[in-house]
């Protein structure tokens, strides 16, 4: 209902009709022209808008019902045009109507669209969770809105760092101001841990809105996920050969939230061992076997095994065999030289040959004449 009329322009005459705005016509072929035709106001803000009434149908102005009618604000003419304004539009719901009568006495009307908004007050991020998330679990993520109108306009997004993860629209037409809550249901995984959640509140007006469109953002809540053990290195390697007196080192390195514990079980039973990285200094053939590195936390337990061949160490044997050929062969060629070089390439000589090779041969030749 209308709490206020304003009507310009009427005559006793037509007062006496009974022309009244609750008879209007919407179809009229030279209806009132309101510009703008949809007026988007903050809440408590000034506006106004104008109505030229009519242009071709209209009754000289003695004889004719021209007016605006509104609940709030002042209206002004000027012949046939009629200016509307508010210094502080305060009401929530209001339908300013521009109208006069034709030719035919037929109230002609239109409807200035009036859209009141205001901004949330508060965007709340909630999270109904103590202490560290797990992966792999479903949460509900909480939006509260508070203080906003129209809720129709209104459009709630969930974000996970710079990522949105999902909106909602409300479906309250209520156009006073509400607060409201929305949720989200969200699947948790390792890459959550520690990242910003947050929500954030927008009205979206249309063309007639404020550019950009208000919005409001919430908290942000910063989460801990609790991941089990994911190792580093393959699940089932292929099996491990090392000569005896080599020094054995096995990996088994994992990541997980809490940090994962270790716990070795040895083929040979040497003690207990909670490193990420066995090492077995010289092993022998007994250390041979199977290794199971068993890496847990909280969350869950995962397993890595080893199978380790250990072969003797040979080379020694090879080394001697060498340095024993070369010393017979080096005895082999020092009694060659002695036994055969010695006595058949140099020869046997004795000290009275010498002098006989140096004597002269004194035998006279006898001279042909």
């Amino acid at each position: 209902m209308f709490s206020c009329s304003i009507f310009l322009g009427i005559s006793l005459l037509n007062i006496l009709r009974g022309f009244y705005v609750s008879a209007c016509d919407y179809s009229c072929p030279d209806k009132p022209v309101l510009t703008p035709s949809r007026l988007v106001v903050k809440h408590g803000d000034p506006t106004s808008a104008i109505c030229v009434a009519c242009q071709k149908d209209c009754l000289p102005l003695e004889e004719s019902i021209i007016g605006m009618e509104a609940s709030r604000g002042k209206t002004t003419s000027n012949g046939t045009t009629l200016t509307w304004k508010v210094d502080h539009l305060t009401e929530w719901e209001l339908t300013p109507k521009c109208f006069y009568t034709d030719t035919n006495d037929n109230q002609c009307c239109s409807n200035l669209i009036v859209t009141v908004y205001k901004p949330p007050e508060h965007v709340i991020m909630r999270l109904y969770e103590t202490g560290p998330l797990t992966e792999g679990t479903e949460y509900t993520l909480e939006c509260s809105v508070q203080k906003v109108a129209p809720a129709r306009n209104l459009i709630v997004a969930f974000y996970r760092g710079q990522t949105q993860l999902g909106h909602m629209k409300s479906t309250n037409t209520t156009k006073v101001p509400v607060s409201g809550t929305f949720s989200l249901s969200y699947n948790t995984s390792k890459e959550d841990n520690g990242a910003h959640f947050w929500c954030e509140a927008k009205l979206e007006l249309g063309a007639e809105g404020p550019k950009p469109p208000p919005v409001l953002k919430s908290n942000d809540i910063i989460v801990t996920v609790h991941y089990g053990p994911e190792l580093k290195v393959p699940a089932d390697p292929a099996p491990i050969n090392i000569i005896s007196g080599k020094t054995l080192q096995l990996n088994c390195s994992a990541e997980g939230n809490p940090d994962p514990l270790y716990n070795w079980t040895l083929p040979s039973n040497k003690g207990h061992h909670t490193e990420k990285t066995l090492t077995v200094e010289s092993v022998d053939v007994q250390d041979g076997g199977r290794y199971v590195c068993t890496v847990s936390n909280k969350v869950s337990t995962v397993s890595v095994g080893f199978n380790v061949i250990v072969q003797k160490n040979n080379l020694p044997y090879i080394i001697a065999a060498i340095i024993a050929a070369v010393v017979l062969c080096f005895i082999g060629v020092a009694v060659f030289y002695t036994f055969y070089y010695k006595q058949n390439k140099m020869g046997k000589y004795r000290l009275k040959d010498v002098f006989h090779l140096g004597t002269v041969d004194h035998t006279t030749v006898p001279l042909s004449l």
